[in-house]
């Protein structure tokens, strides 16, 4: 993936879940949930104070410091990656990654919270109650692209 490419996605990534986010955010709850796609899509307003599935909630100074520190050690990787010919699959992994990890760290450290807002409906109770944004999609790709691309 071109340098070019990368920066894009990182920059898309964060600006277009933090336009959703803010508008989420500026929408009433009376407005929520709202269904999409044969109500298979919900959308919601979450505002997450932990990690992932609000873990961590009640320390949430711990979980911004460590999202801080894995966005600048991705950061890192990032940069180092784009130094390096090939590999495309682990810069668009990094790229994915950096753009998601942007974005929750923003709102970790601007509004204390991060803001989710989608969930689906499915027959699973468990997979119903979890929240996501664009950001957590990216987060969830990006690994799996990162770790799919490093040598055995």
């Amino acid at each position: 993936m071109a340098v070019g490419i990368c920066i894009i996605t990182v920059l898309g990534i964060f600006f277009g879940d933090l336009w959703i986010k803010n508008r989420i955010e500026r929408t009433g709850g009376e407005k929520f949930p709202a269904y999409l796609a044969g109500k298979k899509l919900i959308i919601k307003k979450y505002h997450n104070t932990g990690a992932m599935l609000n873990f961590g909630a009640s320390r949430r100074a711990v979980v911004t410091g460590v999202s801080v520190l894995l966005t600048v050690l991705i950061s890192i990787a990032f940069i180092l990656s784009l130094g390096h010919r090939g590999n495309h699959t682990l810069r668009a992994g990094l790229a994915l990654l950096l753009g998601g990890s942007f974005s929750n760290t923003y709102d970790r450290l601007k509004r204390r919270y991060v803001v989710d807002y989608l969930s689906f409906h499915v027959k699973w109770p468990w997979l119903r109650r979890i929240v996501f944004n664009l950001s957590d999609f990216c987060i969830i790709i990006g690994s799996f692209l990162t770790v799919a691309a490093l040598p055995d």
